[in-house]
């Protein structure tokens, strides 16, 4: 069983100033929780307990969040909110399974992955990214369930001209569920990409990826990847695609943070008659 997830929350949100400048991208609401307690969830789901936050400066809100706020928990029981207190009570893992370890040089999702390294040991590990927001089943928790050794990402299909953005799997068997991934190049120009099928921020890896982490080998944007030290791995263990049944939303950027909003509060049973009202009149 997966047991620990790692959580690269280090990244400085440019895309989303002048609202990061202070506040931790991954600390964003959508509807009403944070992108990062999203993420949190969703590994608990797939029974993992421990939980690896790589964070960098400016991101104490994310360690406060997953902790005891005495002044609200009092606050809370003063006026009666026994609710509103559940709620944060629920917040809060046991001692000891929050951890966090600081990338000092934002130098890419590999060298964030890295740091993690010796909280890991000898085990598979899964990693979440909560720019990547999954509305429906938990992502990893299906992953979890399919996985049977070796490196597994999470995929979907995207339009050609967006593979730029991706790491692109060059595809072996496919059953439609599971792809087996014969190749992984980091985003390919349109002309270049061997296929449109897209991994999506949730990993389970291996001990061995560490290894080859820590040659600390550059490339795109100048920065250590984790698909470069996947695709060292081909040919030398099991490594899948898995297709999950969610809808995926890129909370990177603008228009998909406000898409997933929508999305979720459409979700909501008590939001969403409301909400669709709004839709409808703005729309007329």
């Amino acid at each position: 069983m997966i047991k620990k997830a790692i959580f690269p929350v280090g990244g400085l949100g440019t895309r989303f100033l002048p609202a990061t400048k202070a506040l931790p991208k991954e600390m964003l609401p959508v509807v009403d929780k944070p992108l990062i307690q999203y993420a949190v969830e969703e590994a608990a789901a797939a029974g993992i307990d421990e939980f690896i936050f790589v964070t960098g400066r400016n991101k104490s809100a994310i360690e406060d969040h997953f902790d005891h706020s005495f002044e609200l928990e009092k606050t809370l029981i003063t006026k009666g909110k026994a609710d509103a207190l559940a709620m944060v009570h629920d917040m809060i893992h046991k001692p000891g399974s929050v951890s966090y370890v600081r990338q000092q040089d934002p130098a890419g999702l590999g060298h964030a992955v890295w740091c993690a390294r010796n909280m890991v040991h000898d085990e598979p590990v899964a990693i979440l990214l909560a720019d990547d927001l999954i509305l429906g089943q938990s992502c990893i928790a299906e992953m979890v369930a399919h996985y049977r050794g070796g490196n597994m990402v999470a995929a979907m299909n995207v339009p050609t001209d967006q593979t730029q953005s991706y790491g692109i799997i060059t595809p072996g068997k496919d059953d439609g569920k599971l792809v087996e991934v014969k190749g992984l190049v980091e985003k390919p120009e349109p002309k270049d990409a061997p296929s449109t099928i897209a991994v999506v921020g949730r990993y389970i890896i291996e001990p061995t990826v560490f290894q080859t982490l820590s040659n600390s080998e550059r490339s795109v944007g100048d920065e250590i990847q984790l698909t470069d030290a996947l695709a060292q791995q081909i040919g030398k263990s099991e490594f899948y695609g898995f297709r999950f049944s969610g809808e995926r939303f890129d909370c990177g950027s603008k228009v998909g943070f406000l898409q997933a909003n929508i999305a979720f509060g459409m979700a909501n049973e008590t939001l969403a008659p409301e909400l669709m009202s709004w839709i409808r009149g703005r729309l007329s």
